[in-house]
């Protein structure tokens, strides 16, 4: 089972593309009607190919609005993981039970997103920040202008939030404020269960996993190894775990790395394609 963030992990805006190259693209996702988000045509290919071989579960913290903007090689997967993991989609629609269960859990242990917010809103003000906005009635994000945004915003919210059951995290322009019980792996562990419980996953098939922010980085912990690409919150945290992999390539060409790993590490490639991944462990993955 290989489980993937998608932004700037899979699939890039040109924004991220870096490097200054123009790889050739496919477009994955537009916007208001204009292209949004891009893979190579190289990593598309591998993505289609990988997907007709293992179970490959999106997990992003994208709302399920903005997920199914996303129009990713190869067949749908039947599982997807939205908002963080706040919300589980079983071909295309959110399971209520999943999120029934979540909910409860925030407010037995956490802040409620209304009194999070509203301090947010006290602690901000037009000359750095941009947009307030909430996320499926989960959590809340700012997006901010870098170059005005004070030194240690961040770091004063994250204390704020953390005794009341929420973390922080930057990523880009976005500063996420996320309630505990609400992260990736857990969603990850729950679609890899039901998967296992019907027959559609062996119960000893491992885990594999990507990711580039910190949001991203319990799920790496959890998987039986792992890969990341060399930019983004992680890389910049200079975060590392024993079964996390690093690509050589940041930006776009990243993508291709991570996808080339996952053909090798399940033993499986692409028809006549003799090339080799160029990704380098930072520790020492358990392929």
């Amino acid at each position: 089972m290989v489980a993937t963030d998608l932004d700037r992990t899979m699939i890039y805006s040109r924004a991220a593309f870096g490097d200054g190259s123009e790889p050739a693209t496919v477009c994955v996702e537009h916007y208001e009607g204009q292209p949004f988000s891009y893979m190579t045509v190289t990593a598309a290919s591998h993505f289609d190919a990988l997907a007709d071989v293992v179970a490959l579960i999106p997990v992003t913290t994208r709302t399920i609005e903005q997920f199914q903007r996303v129009r990713l090689p190869g067949a749908p997967s039947g599982y997807a993981v939205t908002s963080n993991g706040g919300s589980i989609l079983r071909n295309g629609l959110p399971d209520r039970r999943w999120r029934s269960a979540l909910d409860a859990q925030v407010r037995a242990d956490c802040a409620t997103l209304v009194e999070v917010r509203t301090e947010l809103r006290a602690r901000v003000d037009e000359s750095f920040a941009l947009k307030l906005r909430d996320a499926d009635d989960l959590f809340c994000y700012l997006v901010v202008d870098l170059e005005r945004l004070p030194a240690d915003f961040v770091a004063e919210w994250d204390a704020w939030c953390r005794p009341r059951g929420w973390s922080v995290s930057r990523q880009g322009r976005k500063i996420y404020a996320m309630p505990a019980p609400v992260c990736k792996s857990r969603a990850v562990q729950e679609v890899r269960r039901r998967l296992v419980e019907s027959g559609d996953l062996d119960p000893q098939a491992r885990l594999y996993a990507a990711g580039d922010g910190a949001l991203d980085a319990e799920m790496l912990r959890i998987a039986d190894a792992a890969i990341r690409p060399r930019h983004g919150e992680l890389e910049q945290l200079n975060w590392s775990h024993p079964n996390v992999t690093v690509t050589s390539a940041a930006g776009i060409r990243a993508g291709e790395e991570i996808i080339d790993y996952f053909l090798r590490v399940t033993a499986r490639r692409p028809a006549g394609d003799r090339s080799q991944p160029t990704a380098h462990a930072a520790g020492t993955a358990r392929n």
